[in-house]
């Protein structure tokens, strides 16, 4: 009998050990270890829970943590009325040399509209919406109204992991604010009749000892977006990608039409690749640049940004052989265009030269999500003959080539008179001179088998 308690004592001193070390962010009684920054919203303690109340006429309002965490595993709950908007804040911040002290940093989202983003990664008064529901729609039913709903966030080095109701909702690499402060939002309201509405949570609770230890085991439920620029996180790595340009040098690229890398036309600065500002015509500054290699079946990723009224493209299936006089090299074309102020957004055929359309081929839907002064993320994903093009996480056009039907279709565009066009089996990819300042960054590739 001796043996047995000493056996059981030893088996509850290890489980205590092992055990998860939760810390209490909220005490259930009062505020004590918060603060309010920004606006003037109202916190109370009701029942057991923090409850935020709207009210006019004041700012988005934050009920913040005296301390700063970093490496983390947050879990809390909230229930919340479906007329408004709010979020948690973490590794966040409020600076007097930033925007006069505004609150900024990731935000879990809490979004009861039908929308249903609830989930997804803000980031507050910085880079926006740096992971939508778009990019994981399964995760949109995980929202539940009108009652309590359970959210988990992990941070563990560069990787942010975000989950509602035990579904995984977002997932992303970034290094851009590594610790920060936990803030509950009131979000700012318009009219009196918005006044008065409701956000509570409760069961608020951190680790922070071993996290590495008792973070969730990788898996592929909350596809990653990475967002440390020119870079493949341990994630991409594994399940293939390369990066087509390394953020500082040529290698991997030439001229459309030449050995080498053109030697004026195209610079790199800060980690950005820009096309230059040129006379607005097709290849007559520095000229389109292809990769040295031909790719077959692949994803491929690519991030833009243009200026005001420019006009650039992403071209796959190149073939340089094609075209050796004016003009740019031949190949199926995702457009980058300012639809707004650039003329050849009214030419083609319903929208066809508008961005993210295969150019002159198959137009993009008018709502697409196009960021006109930010950066966008084009991705092709080509599977044998099947194309699809995306933009920002949203699936905006899917096409056949090699048939009857893909070949109508270029009969009666600008490539007619080009042999088989949009049929080779490979090509290049390129990265395309129409006179105008564009950027890229993020030129990555994963091979398909």
């Amino acid at each position: 009998m001796k043996y047995r308690i000493l056996t059981l004592m030893c088996l509850c001193m290890t489980v205590s050990i092992s055990a998860q070390n939760w810390e209490p962010l909220f005490n259930g009684k009062n505020l004590n270890g918060w603060e309010r920054l920004n606006g003037k919203a109202e916190y109370k303690v009701e029942d057991g829970a923090i409850v935020g109340y709207t009210k006019v006429h004041t700012p988005n309002t934050f009920l913040a943590t005296k301390k700063d965490y970093g490496d983390f595993i947050l879990e809390m709950e909230f229930k919340v009325d479906d007329t408004m908007n709010s979020g948690i804040q973490f590794r966040s911040e409020s600076r007097k040399d930033y925007q006069n002290g505004r609150v900024h940093g990731y935000q879990f989202e809490i979004d009861p509209s039908s929308r249903a983003w609830s989930g997804g990664i803000y980031d507050e008064a910085r880079r926006y919406w740096i992971y939508p529901l778009t990019v994981n729609p399964d995760a949109r039913t995980a929202f539940r109204s009108g009652q309590w709903n359970k959210v988990r966030i992990e941070c563990l080095g560069n990787s942010i992991r975000t989950w509602l109701n035990g579904v995984a909702c977002a997932n992303i690499w970034d290094d851009m604010t590594p610790s920060g402060f936990i803030a509950l939002q009131v979000h700012a309201v318009g009219g009196p009749e918005e006044a008065g509405r409701t956000v509570a949570w409760r069961d608020i609770r951190i680790c922070t000892e071993d996290v590495e230890k008792y973070v969730t085991p990788a898996s592929e439920s909350a596809p990653e977006v990475n967002l440390i620029a020119n870079t493949l996180s341990p994630t991409e790595k594994n399940n293939g990608w390369t990066l087509l340009w390394d953020g500082s040098t040529t290698e991997g690229w030439r001229g459309a039409k030449l050995e080498g890398f053109p030697e004026s036309g195209w610079t790199i600065e800060d980690g950005i690749l820009k096309v230059n500002k040129g006379d607005g015509g097709e290849s007559t500054n520095g000229g389109d640049i292809i990769t040295r290699r031909k790719y077959r079946n692949f994803i491929l990723s690519v991030d833009f940004r243009i200026t005001e009224g420019a006009n650039s493209g992403i071209k796959y299936f190149v073939n340089p052989d094609l075209n050796k006089g004016a003009g740019s090299a031949i190949g199926c074309e995702f457009q980058i265009l300012d639809d707004e102020k650039h003329p050849d957004a009214k030419l083609g055929v319903k929208g066809n030269r508008q961005v993210g359309s295969l150019y002159d081929l198959i137009p993009a839907p008018q709502d697409k999500p196009f960021r006109k002064n930010d950066w966008n993320t084009a991705v092709v994903v080509v599977e044998g003959n099947n194309v699809t093009h995306i933009l920002n996480g949203v699936k905006l056009l899917e096409y056949t080539r090699n048939n009857e039907m893909w070949n109508a279709l270029v009969a009666y565009s600008k490539y007619r008179d080009w042999p088989d066009f949009g049929n080779a089996e490979e090509g290049h990819i390129l990265l395309q001179d129409h006179g105008d300042e564009v950027w890229f960054r993020n030129v990555k590739v994963r091979e398909l088998k």
